[in-house]
């Protein structure tokens, strides 16, 4: 057992893996409450309930918690994303459940979304390049699906994919807020029609 200086409790020992778990779980609270230059590690081992050297074993600082929790939720919302892509060789449903999967990583947790997408650190070279690195791979799969129903070329093809993705994106966003109007289901939908009849008037050419 160890003693928290700055709250007085004991610290019950965890497994590596669960400490974590727990430690990307406080810092997610107070990423979200603060930004990132507005958090601080004592506030996040507080939250933790645990010793700032507890923290320090496990993240060298801010920086390093921060990065491995946005990369954290890329990768749950990559998989999402990956799924719906892989899930249907039929390009219209394969749309559909790829803007279905932007409202569903939103509605579980809408902060975790926003970490990603609004990040108060988009302008940092590392961080930044971490994330449209993440925006980039999936315009590219939807890039890819734009060319095999329309034949466009791959710039055209791309510039469609980032459009269809930032239309989701933002989309979603601001689904949260009218979530009680309108269901998930209904907005994907209808955000996807959009799209599909979108793709619709570039038809292939013989």
């Amino acid at each position: 057992m160890t003693t928290s200086p700055s709250r007085g409790v004991r610290t019950q020992r965890m497994p590596r893996e669960a400490r974590r778990r727990q430690l990307l779980q406080a810092a997610h609270q107070v990423f979200v409450a603060h930004g990132f230059h507005g958090a601080s590690m004592d506030e996040i081992a507080e939250v933790a309930e645990v010793s700032k050297p507890v923290l320090y074993q496990h993240f060298p600082g801010k920086r390093e918690l921060y990065i491995a929790l946005l990369d954290q939720h890329m990768d749950e919302f990559s998989a999402l994303l990956q799924q719906a892509l892989n899930s249907t060789n039929d390009n219209k449903l394969r749309v559909r459940a790829t803007i279905h999967a932007y409202y569903e990583f939103i509605a579980r947790d809408s902060q975790a979304f926003r970490l990603i997408f609004e990040s108060d650190l988009l302008n940092d070279e590392e961080i930044g390049g971490r994330i449209e690195a993440f925006n980039a791979k999936f315009a590219f799969g939807i890039a890819e699906v734009v060319a095999e129903d329309t034949n466009l070329p791959p710039g055209q093809a791309l510039l469609m994919g980032r459009a269809l993705a930032g239309m989701a994106q933002v989309s979603a966003r601001y689904w949260v807020d009218l979530r009680d109007e309108v269901s998930m289901e209904e907005a994907s939908k209808l955000v996807s029609r959009l799209a599909w009849r979108g793709i619709g008037r570039f038809p292939k050419e013989s």
